[in-house]
């Protein structure tokens, strides 16, 4: 299905049903926050004023106690379509009630930043008939945790909280109870209505004018900055619904892009997989500078740059203090504060009884050794670009010393185990990316460093993966030092040049890894069974490594296979184009949703398929 064709959903709003699928969602966001819209007509996600704020609506969490803001039709009798406006963020839910037609059209205009203040607006446009309509409106600030004071004012309500202050303007006249206001709307044939949230008590300005007003700008926004794309690729659809969606997921006022809108979504429907995704993972960076200034974005990837440089130059101030995860964390707030502490929110029920629900996120406590591989490419990338500062140089070359001092230690790795470390073969492989990029650097400027010892430490680290991370029996490159264990994650040895993509070892890993972790074109991390990772259940297959798998067929020149896998993977993004972070074995959305690397993934992949295929 491509981006933007219409789907019947088979969703109703009756919210006796209270968990929709997590695909059966659209997003909306401002560059400041996003919110998720159901197919039934409900946000049931939004954090507010940041998306790593506390959640505002969350009754995707829990059912009764997360609120929500819904629009749906009175009888509950509705098939819905759900498509974004060609080129935008804008979300369209069409509701086909039992007599007639209407649309919602759902999305956050984005502001100036001097002053910004998100702002929902869901317009209400009667297309066919009349369709009678119920409204509801129900916060629940800090994440279920406290319940608003409602004041029902002239043409909307007010919610209040120790915290912060919603304000709605609403068309029609609301009733208040204790846990929510209500109301009703009927319009005919033509007839517009719009609803506002503003992350602020005052909302008097927002009359249908100014929404038509804002509707145009952010129309013209979104397709003002999605014409800026370079890539005329065969999947250009899809490839810039994933643009469309990186952007989304960025978060202006630093550049940062996190690597999911949500939080507590289970890898494992009843399972205890449910990590909070709302931050920034230095692993990310060179994922998401590639895709960028791949599809011509400068602006963009000048911006998460300046993020990047300013969480290393702080990195390389700690270099001379030991610490349990070196000199940089593996992830950050959107802001760049690195104390990210884990709770669990045990009054949430979690998605479909998935508990516990987990804020914030204890891995950033890790050590992780492949960041620093993935951060200096990701210098090394935009340096091609842009010649990078001084200052920035100085601070990579104390990062490319520091690697190699600690390579050698083991580590959690990149799917942050909590079984305890292992010398991971992922970690090695970036470790050598992380001083072999540095040495590139060095070269292509002319900027100075030990190259002497960078060169005996890379080369150190390249004969101990092949002597040590290789198994002889399973004629494979394996999880880590003596394991027997495959793992997906080096499927990234052609894609960072280790290997050639037809080197006789790594053709034998590929099969391996074909035989071992792919179903039907779909691939899991690892073999938790196999290889014990201190949680407990399973986990459906791993969307990115999924186009990791497709770009190592690439690369190994089995083009015709590669085409059909990515074709395959492409009809797994829902109806709008998304993905979530895992694909379950009836093919379910699982994980947080939807999730910036797999959408990196996405667009490395269709990019260099298409220069394969000429």
């Amino acid at each position: 299905m491509t981006v933007g064709q219409e789907q019947i959903a088979g969703a109703t709003a009756d919210r006796a049903r209270p968990y929709l699928p997590i695909a059966e969602h659209g997003l909306i966001g401002d560059l400041h926050t996003v919110a998720l819209v159901g197919t039934d007509g409900t946000i049931d996600w939004c954090c507010l004023p940041g998306v790593d704020s506390p959640s505002v609506f969350a009754a995707i969490l829990d059912a009764d106690r997360g609120g929500y803001f819904r629009i749906a039709p009175e009888d509950g009798s509705t098939q819905v379509k759900q498509l974004y406006l060609p080129s935008t963020n804008v979300l369209l839910t069409r509701l086909f009630g039992s007599a007639g037609v209407v649309e919602v059209v759902d999305f956050m205009p984005v502001a100036a930043e001097a002053g910004h203040v998100s702002v929902i607006i869901r317009q209400v446009r009667a297309v066919k008939g009349e369709v009678p309509l119920v409204v509801e409106v129900t916060p629940r600030f800090d994440y279920g945790r406290e319940r608003p004071a409602i004041h029902l004012t002239d043409g909307g309500a007010r919610f209040g909280s120790s915290a912060m202050e919603l304000g709605l303007r609403s068309p029609v006249e609301l009733e208040a109870d204790d846990d929510a206001v209500h109301g009703r709307l009927q319009l005919a044939p033509g007839e517009r209505a719009s609803f506002v949230l503003s992350a602020a008590d005052s909302v008097g300005e927002w009359d249908e004018s100014a929404v038509g007003d804002a509707f145009d700008a952010t129309v013209r926004y979104w397709r003002r900055w999605i014409g800026k794309s370079t890539y005329r690729g065969r999947w250009r659809e899809m490839v810039h619904r994933s643009a469309l969606t990186l952007k989304l997921l960025t978060y202006r006022p630093t550049g940062a892009i996190v690597a999911a809108a949500t939080m507590g979504l289970p890898e494992t429907l009843g399972g205890e997989r449910n990590w909070d995704y709302r931050y920034t993972w230095m692993r990310d960076a060179a994922f998401s500078l590639y895709a960028l200034l791949r599809l011509g974005f400068t602006d963009e990837a000048e911006g998460f740059m300046a993020w990047l440089v300013d969480r290393f130059s702080d990195g390389a101030s700690r270099n001379g203090a030991a610490t349990a995860t070196g000199p940089l964390q593996i992830m950050y707030g959107i802001d760049g504060r690195a104390d990210l502490p884990e709770e669990t929110l045990d009054h949430l029920e979690g998605y479909r009884g998935s508990a516990p629900v987990r804020l914030g996120n204890a891995a950033s406590k890790q050590l992780q050794l492949d960041i620093y591989g993935e951060l200096i490419d990701s210098v090394y990338l935009f340096n091609k670009h842009t010649p990078i500062h001084h200052e920035a140089w100085v601070n990579i070359a104390r990062l490319a010393d520091w690697v190699c001092e600690h390579w050698d230690q083991p580590d959690e790795g990149i799917w942050e185990t909590r079984g305890g470390r292992q010398r991971f073969t992922y970690s090695r492989l970036m470790c050598w990316v992380a001083i072999e990029r540095a040495i590139r650097i060095a070269r292509q400027r002319g900027l100075p460093g030990d190259e002497e010892r960078w060169r005996a430490a890379r080369d150190a680290i390249y004969r101990r993966i092949i002597e040590r991370c290789w198994s002889d029996s399973r004629q494979a490159f394996v999880q880590h030092e003596g394991s027997e264990v495959l793992d997906a994650s080096v499927l990234l040895m052609p894609l960072v040049k280790f290997v050639a993509g037809d080197d006789p070892r790594w053709l034998s890993t590929l099969d391996a890894i074909t035989e071992e972790l792919v179903s039907d074109g779909l691939v899991y991390r690892y073999d938790p069974g196999a290889s014990p990772d201190g949680l407990q259940g399973s986990e459906g297959t791993f969307s990115i490594c999924s186009f990791w798998w497709v770009e190592a067929l690439t690369r190994a020149g089995r083009l015709d296979e590669a085409q059909l896998a990515f074709e395959k993977m492409l009809t797994y993004a829902n109806h709008v184009g998304l993905y979530s972070e895992e694909i379950g074995p009836l093919g379910e959305a699982l994980g947080n949703f939807p999730q910036a690397f797999t959408h990196l993934a996405l667009i490395s992949c269709a990019f260099n398929l298409d220069r394969a295929l000429g």
